[in-house]
């Protein structure tokens, strides 16, 4: 193979792995660092370490640029972070930054560079479907998927993209980055959101609010009785069982965050569980947008790490779908995305939970 293509590198050995392999393949690679986010102290986020990212570009011997994107970044991720936490919702800014920042980005420093495609360490794989349809499927070693996050991308998008390491395992990553010398071979993956490194969400969101952050409300029961203090909807989730201070005398959990009230609902487990959810601002990858009364059947995930359950996907128009599983599933949260897959573990398509 040949051609130019841009590949987007974290300073990870997913991302220093991949421009190996495509350089192997032929290419001519360019590293590029999109510089999402800084600390007020100078710190980079864990998705722009440019110095481990320069010295694979250097030892790989490709060029090499790190773009400043930080206020798309502030405006497509941390902004709405922070805005959907106050709103009591539980937001997944990983996939909006790939959607509206990395993929955006990376695409434009393609035109200005001339390059073919641009590429990422993503453990998924771009698939053309017999419609001529782009979508992701989901890579071979499941532990490592990331489907999930992807779902929002573009035809546009996928059509002039690679992921080199959706057939790969991690382990096999960490020994050809080893093989080749590459520095970042054994450097641990990283577990937080790039942008809170330190703390917590509920102190990133004191700090970055452009509007009042509620402080201490109630607990309610489902029938409206009170339980006890909250510090804050910032600080819950749907489903969360830890931290909640409250004692009494069984486990319980968090069904409902009511920002309108300023009030967290506390309901036994049993009470998590739903059998329907709509979701909106839903995106398709490899079916065309569906019509109000069509449906399909598929395998959806309510949560990054959710194994995925058989459910019917129930088109309603103005980008809704309303998504009915043929067995409950635990603790859907608004905020988060809902991804329907194929039987060929293709992403369908995808939304944001709005109500379930």
């Amino acid at each position: 193979m040949s051609g130019r293509v841009i590949v987007g590198m974290s300073g990870g050995v997913d991302s220093a792995v991949a421009a190996l392999l495509l350089k192997k393949e032929g290419y001519e690679v360019i590293g590029v660092t999109l510089r999402t986010w800084v600390a007020d102290d100078g710190t980079e986020g864990r998705c722009c370490e440019i110095d481990d990212a320069r010295r694979v570009a250097m030892k790989l011997g490709i060029r090499y640029f790190a773009p400043n994107c930080l206020a798309e970044f502030r405006d497509y991720v941390t902004e709405p972070f922070v805005r959907d936490y106050l709103d009591g919702l539980t937001p997944n800014p990983c996939i909006e930054c790939n959607r509206y920042v990395k993929w955006e980005r990376m695409l434009y420093n393609a035109k200005v560079l001339k390059a073919d495609y641009v590429a990422t360490g993503h453990y998924a794989s771009v698939v053309r479907r017999e419609n001529g349809r782009y979508t992701v499927k989901k890579a071979a070693h499941a532990a490592k998927d990331q489907t999930y996050m992807l779902y929002k991308l573009t035809q546009e998008q996928l059509a002039s993209t690679l992921m080199p390491l959706g057939n790969l395992s991690k382990d096999e990553v960490r020994r050809i980055a080893e093989e080749a010398g590459l520095t970042v071979a054994d450097k641990p993956d990283s577990q937080e959101i790039c942008f809170v490194p330190e703390g917590t969400y509920a102190d990133y969101i004191r700090a970055n609010a452009e509007s009042e952050v509620l402080g201490e409300g109630c607990f309610v029961d489902e029938d409206g009785q009170v339980l006890g203090r909250h510090k804050g909807i910032i600080h819950y989730t749907v489903g969360q069982r830890k931290g909640l201070g409250l004692a009494l005398g069984r486990p319980v959990f968090v069904k409902e965050i009511r920002a309108d009230r300023n009030e967290v609902v506390i309901a036994d487990e049993e009470a998590l569980f739903r059998t329907v959810i709509t979701c909106r601002d839903v995106n398709y990858m490899s079916v065309a947008e569906m019509k109000p009364g069509e449906r399909l059947r598929g395998t959806v995930k309510v949560r990054y790490h959710h194994a995925g359950q058989a459910a019917q996907i129930d088109a309603l128009g103005e980008g809704r779908v309303r998504i009915t599983f043929d067995e409950t599933v635990r603790a859907p949260a608004p905020g988060q995305s809902a991804v329907f897959y194929d039987e060929e573990d293709c992403v369908i398509g995808g939304g944001v939970i709005e109500k379930a």
